[in-house]
């Protein structure tokens, strides 16, 4: 059987904060871009517009839903066998195909929210694109890489909530930044700025709990060693309690 524990340690039930129906959490995913060149491993981190209804101001890492576009575009490399297996794990349909798609969101995702574009210029420009954020890629000479990305977290979020995502957060080392757009973030942007930041300074930040919650995590996971093969914790509500599993 999985380790179970609740989140904050006592197993006190989630108050809900409405009386939202019960909606189905949708495949999303979240990239986390991680410097460790330095003494202390620092991650980048934006601060989301003020006018955003869901989680407004807060500090968080680029991510979104799955587009159809993902499941359409051209990557070098695969997810690692560990990695492919625990997305697989607790899923009603499990597939590579599903997994590969939740890689590429983080990648898109992350374009599109901070302009930084994940993967390699080795192997030319993708021949073809999918309509939409992608075709900057192609533009811009950068393959998507898979092989690269270590999955580290899995969140689903409570019932009862207006908006409701099943997160898987992938984690990369920022020396996989192949290219860079400017001007994506600002006042206007869905991310008014980046910032990078240790541990210690991202835990003093306005976050969402369950962000802080991998954040301690991720931290414990580098101490580790950073490798593929560390279980994966996966956050979820069972019975009304926050809990979390391992994949």
């Amino acid at each position: 059987m999985p380790k179970v524990q609740s989140q904050s340690g006592t197993g006190a039930p989630i108050s809900p904060e409405t009386r939202a129906p019960a909606l189905r959490p949708l495949d999303s995913a979240t990239l986390i871009i991680i410097d460790r060149s330095g003494k202390n491993p620092k991650v980048l981190m934006g601060r989301r517009h003020d006018g955003h209804k869901f989680m407004p101001s807060q500090f968080v890492f680029p991510g979104g839903r799955v587009e159809p576009s993902d499941r359409q575009m051209s990557v070098a490399g695969s997810l690692h066998p560990r990695a492919e297996q625990a997305l697989m794990e607790r899923v009603s349909r499990p597939s590579w195909q599903r997994c590969r798609a939740l890689a590429l969101a983080a990648i898109r995702e992350t374009f599109e929210e901070t302009g930084l574009m994940l993967g390699s210029k080795d192997y030319g420009a993708p021949e073809s694109t999918p309509p939409g954020p992608w075709a900057a890629f192609q533009e811009r000479g950068v393959f998507p890489e898979l092989d690269t990305l270590q999955f580290v977290a899995r969140a689903i979020t409570p019932p009862k909530r207006v908006k409701r995502f099943d997160t898987r957060f992938f984690a990369v080392d920022n020396d996989c930044v192949a290219d860079f757009v400017d001007g994506v973030v600002g006042p206007d942007s869905e991310l008014v700025e980046l910032a990078w930041v240790t541990f210690t300074q991202a835990q003093k930040l306005d976050l969402p709990d369950i962000t802080r919650k991998v954040l301690q995590e991720l931290e414990s996971r580098i101490a580790a060693g950073f490798i593929h093969e560390l279980p994966v914790p996966f956050f979820h509500t069972r019975n009304g309690r926050f809990v979390q599993e391992w994949l």
